[in-house]
């Protein structure tokens, strides 16, 4: 019930209930620092330095405190109020727990004048008289001082713990990377702390240390994988609520008492270019990876709030439907931690936060907040306000697109009816040999159709350079025709609802002019499919095409040859012109130099572009997808400083010369 299994991840949670201990301590102002090493004999040893567990005699009991907190259950100093105001380890029986749980666990306080200690046999205390569980064991009651003194002012905790084999699975253990993206996580959420994780284990030590001094803003930005929208939003604020409580009385009995309580919430969100979503929620230090009452007063505040203000700055309409959730939350990354004494939780594993007034409070701050951020008058806030906006209403229409379309993204067969665009020359076939040339301008279109092979060759003219998306708005996208005709005849959606399933053709080809022209059709075609099909990219289904530049018609062919030969590049032609000169090979007057693709005849094109024997095709690729990114923001993007210097930059190496002008 406590530590949720037997396995690895009961094993790791005993492990982060003593670590938690001392992150509380830090959490108080009472420590910097934790160290966790992990011994080549099954065994785990946790130190901090904060205040000690007490070692005074507890009144009721007549035992140590340290003894009273290891045996007995909801004795910790966090239950029922005192010396914790908000904590990590939070029902008191941490420890005890891990106690019940061990072979053998050891515990040493550092407080001045000496260390004290007290081991424990399967929770039972006593003295060991050597190393490890199988050691002589003598049951006895209290501390045992060792000897080395603690200088004044000076504190600290060490426990160190053999997990029971008999209670743990064979293949249960501690998980070195678990340890690692756990701590990072907590230096995040408490700036300031040191976390050390150290392993004993393997031929060397291995060691990593955690400090992140920027706080939970610094972890969004870490979380963050795509290009930004607006600065990291920091949403902060703070509520009371009451609630009743079972506390300990004076006569040992759990008695109910109506207790106030604050709610201090602390939120980093910020909206990026991405699709996905990257929430991670806190009560304190515990990680609450199901959410909870905390994550639903955030979504309700989002949701209303961008509701209210996209009404009143008319950015959705009077018959739009309101935004959902999903919607808001696309391509947001935010940390939410809240922090309040002894929270209820669904469960000692402590997954979900169940405590039902912070939804109240926690909608409240965030209503506030971001109401703050969405007006803004100042010049950067209101720009970054706009996007998002913008971004969410964008959101909204791609999934009621994807809603209304759901019936017309499949090939449809003889039978039914399509809402296919009708400029598109569709295939027979809906096997894996199906392409799809995306062709520049109608004429191009007229000679494709004749070219092409209509059983598993489809064409889609657009006319002349579609929308440059890097720099547009979703909602710009989608209302531009070219790029709706593109993503609907795909059919696989566009964004986050993209499903590269469901596309309805194997390969894409662009087919545009071999010119400066072309060559920007290209650049923007791949824009649009790298930003919102890039799933199709990654798989190595976009392809553009390579007609020639050149014809060269010969007078002498000899046997074997073709009349015709092509040429892709004005060096190609060069070279072919001197090799047919060497071999006497004659040709008639100039060669042909075509000026885009409706100059050549069917078998021409066919020849040379579409026919899968003959044709040559430049696959898209994804190697570097943040370096390709980068490109696209540079070439395409709306900072127009960074591409005039590249651009600027790059006349100096270019040859004038080879200049097609």
């Amino acid at each position: 019930m406590y530590i949720g299994s037997t396995d690895t991840r009961g094993l790791m949670h005993c492990l982060w209930e003593i670590i938690d201990n001392g992150v509380d301590e830090a959490l108080a102002g009472a420590a910097q620092r934790v160290e966790v090493t992990l011994h080549p004999d099954d065994s785990v040893e946790v130190h901090d330095d904060g205040r000690g567990i007490p070692t005074d005699k507890e009144p009721r009991t007549g035992l140590p405190g340290v003894e009273v907190v290891a045996t007995k259950l909801h004795a910790g100093g966090k239950f029922g109020g005192g010396s914790y105001v908000a904590t990590g380890g939070l029902h008191g029986v941490g420890l005890s727990v891990v106690n019940a749980l061990s072979a053998r666990m050891d515990i040493d306080v550092e407080r001045s004048p000496a260390i004290q200690g007290l081991s424990f046999k399967h929770g039972v205390p006593g003295v060991f008289d050597g190393d490890g569980p199988r050691a002589a064991f003598t049951a006895q009651s209290g501390l045992t001082r060792k000897g080395a003194r603690v200088a004044k002012g000076r504190s600290g905790t060490r426990i160190r713990f053999w997990p029971d084999r008999q209670i743990f699975t064979k293949d249960a253990d501690f998980v070195y990377d678990g340890l690692l993206g756990r701590a990072r996580q907590t230096a995040f959420i408490v700036p300031g702390l040191e976390i050390v994780i150290r392993d004993l284990r393997g031929p060397e030590m291995v060691e990593e240390k955690f400090r992140h001094d920027g706080g939970i803003g610094e972890f969004v930005d870490f979380l963050a994988k795509d290009e930004p929208v607006t600065d990291v939003l920091r949403l902060q604020g703070s509520g009371t609520f009451t609630e009743t409580v079972p506390v300990l009385d004076a006569n040992g009995h759990m008695t109910p008492q109506e207790v106030e309580r604050e709610l201090g919430v602390d939120i980093a969100v910020r909206w990026g270019t991405g699709y996905d979503t990257e929430l991670r929620s806190f009560v304190n230090v515990i990680a609450t990876p199901k959410g909870g009452t905390h994550v639903s007063g955030f979504e309700q505040g989002l949701l209303k709030t961008f509701n209210d203000v996209m009404r009143a700055a008319k950015v959705l309409k009077v018959n739009d439907d309101p935004v959902t959730k999903d919607d808001v939350l696309e391509g947001m990354t935010a940390v939410v931690t809240v922090r309040q004494a002894e929270p209820q939780f669904e469960g000692q594993t402590k997954e979900i936060l169940g405590t039902p007034q912070v939804r109240r409070v926690v909608n409240k701050v965030v209503s506030a907040e971001m109401d703050a951020f969405l007006t803004s008058t100042k010049r950067v806030e209101k720009a970054q306000a706009r996007l998002v906006m913008e971004k969410v209403a964008g959101a909204a229409k791609t999934r009621i697109a994807a809603r209304q379309h759901k019936e017309t993204q499949r090939r449809k067969n003889a039978l039914e009816s399509s809402a296919l665009p009708a400029k598109l020359a569709d295939c027979r076939a809906t096997d894996d040999r199906t392409e799809l040339f995306i062709v520049e301008g109608d004429s191009a279109l007229g000679t494709a159709k004749l070219a092409r092979n209509s059983e598993f060759q489809a064409l889609l003219p657009i006319r002349g350079k579609i929308l440059n998306v890097q720099k547009a708005s979703v909602g710009d996208m989608l209302k531009n025709a070219e790029c709706g005709s593109i993503i609907q005849v795909v059919g696989a959606g566009s964004g986050r609802t993209f499903d590269i399933d469901a596309a309805r053709y194997s390969k894409i080809i662009f087919m545009a002019d071999a010119d400066s022209d072309g060559a920007h059709i290209r650049c923007l075609l791949a824009t649009l499919f790298f930003k919102y099909m890039p799933e199709l990219v990654a798989a190595g289904r976009v392809f553009t095409a390579v007609p020639p530049l050149h014809r060269i018609e010969l007078t002498n062919p000899r046997k074997g040859m073709d009349k015709y030969v092509y040429t892709y590049s004005d060096d190609e032609l060069h070279r072919k012109l001197a090799e047919l000169k060497k071999k006497n090979i004659g040709w008639k007057d100039t060669p042909q130099r075509y000026k885009g693709l409706g100059e050549m005849d069917a078998d021409q094109l066919a020849e040379t572009t579409m026919d899968p024997r003959r044709r040559t095709l430049r696959r898209l690729t994804v190697d570097d997808a943040e370096a390709a990114s980068q490109v696209f923001e540079l070439l395409m993007g709306s900072e127009v400083a960074p591409r005039k210097e590249f651009i600027v930059q790059g006349a100096y190496e270019i040859d004038a010369e080879t200049l097609d002008a």
